[in-house]
């Protein structure tokens, strides 16, 4: 069985990551290849670097950010390597796909791994018409019980539709874990956020709650770890808060999991997401959560039970949790305890990788038998 893995990547999210768990974690009769698109600024992608001990890359050239041209050159991509399905993700990767697919007469499966509450006209547009190519393909697997439902407003056949709950390699995340040391005595407390810096992971409600509360107390910093588009922005917003000094923009580090042991506490105000990956690794980081409590999230967080989360735009209470997990560490360690024994028993990357073979070897025996 040969599984192309194709995206349109522009960094090392939690997208890729995912390609990256799911394809290492196949049995060994199946052979894992990506093809990536070409585009200025993805000629040197983590993802491509990572990948190539698994298997074999490709590279398809895009002349400028939508090409249609780059159908016919994955289609024969396809045809030239043999490949039996092609794995899309991505808005773009996903209207790509379905037609080089089509056109290479192979079966095509989209996961989408979140939806964008874009408010600029063209990208909404354009997700419009990534999210209507999804009724063509020929298996819609989302990653949690909110994207189905979301994914069931584009009309995709009930038949096409299959659900396989997110997973993460919790293997390298344990490697770090039990590296961890006791801080020094007097050391400030670590509040971090690790992501991709877009319009619905709302970021400015993590400044202005930090800010509030270092007004409040100075034994705190801010931590962010990722990159993206909003991030300039977010730069120039937290240099004028009062605890600007205290707030660190790390950008993409291949040292993210060492950085995420060190957190004392691991914050979301996102408005929109699949199942975050960023946050599944926290949980089985052991790092004590808090976020808004939105679809998503709550697959992952249980309130009071593995973390704690606060209605969406909630500032006040989002403050005040903050604030019992920095102080009752007895109380956020338990929490944090309870959050990793759950997503080792429900999202491990092996249970996913398991159901996708499964899915993957019935859609072939069927397409054989007509």
């Amino acid at each position: 069985m040969k599984i192309l893995q194709f995206i349109c990547s522009t960094g090392f999210y939690g997208a890729e990551r995912w390609v990256l768990a799911l394809s290492k974690h196949m049995p060994s009769n199946v052979t894992s290849e990506l093809a990536v698109t070409l585009e200025p600024g993805t000629e040197d992608l983590e993802l491509v670097k990572q990948f190539k001990p698994i298997g074999k890359t490709h590279h398809v050239p895009m002349h400028g950010r939508f090409d249609v041209g780059a159908v016919k050159k994955l289609a024969a991509l396809i045809k030239d390597n043999n490949i039996d399905i092609i794995h899309t993700h991505g808005y773009k990767s996903d209207i790509l796909g379905v037609m080089a697919a089509k056109k290479a007469g192979i079966p095509c499966v989209v996961t989408p791994h979140g939806f964008e509450n874009a408010a600029d006209f063209k990208l909404r547009l354009f997700i419009w018409a990534g999210c209507q190519a999804m009724r063509f393909a020929d298996k819609v697997v989302p990653l949690s019980k909110q994207l189905l439902a979301d994914v069931k407003k584009f009309n995709v056949a009930e038949h096409k539709l299959a659900y396989i709950q997110n997973g993460v390699d919790l293997s390298e995340v344990e490697a770090v874990r039990i590296t961890k040391k006791p801080k020094p005595e007097n050391s400030k407390k670590v509040i971090g956020f690790v992501g991709q810096m877009i319009s619905r992971k709302n970021i400015t409600a993590i400044l202005d709650c930090f800010d509030a509360l270092y007004k409040k107390r100075q034994d705190i910093q801010l931590v962010f770890l990722g990159d993206g588009e909003d991030r300039p922005k977010l730069e120039s917003y937290a240099d004028t808060l009062d605890s600007d000094h205290a707030i660190s923009f790390l950008g993409f580090r291949n040292d993210r999991l060492e950085q995420l042991r060190d957190f004392d506490m691991f914050v979301m105000t996102s408005t929109l997401e699949g199942i975050p990956r960023c946050l599944m690794e926290a949980c089985a980081m052991e790092i004590p959560v808090s976020a808004y409590d939105i679809a998503g999230i709550d697959q992952l967080i249980t309130h009071k039970e593995s973390g704690l989360l606060t209605p969406l735009h909630n500032t006040e209470q989002l403050q005040k949790d903050w604030e019992t997990l920095l102080d009752d560490t007895d109380y956020a360690q338990q929490l944090a305890q309870n959050a990793r024994a759950f997503v080792q028993e429900h999202f491990s990357a092996q249970r996913m990788a398991d159901e996708y073979y499964a899915l993957f070897s019935t859609m072939l025996n069927e397409k054989r038998h007509g």
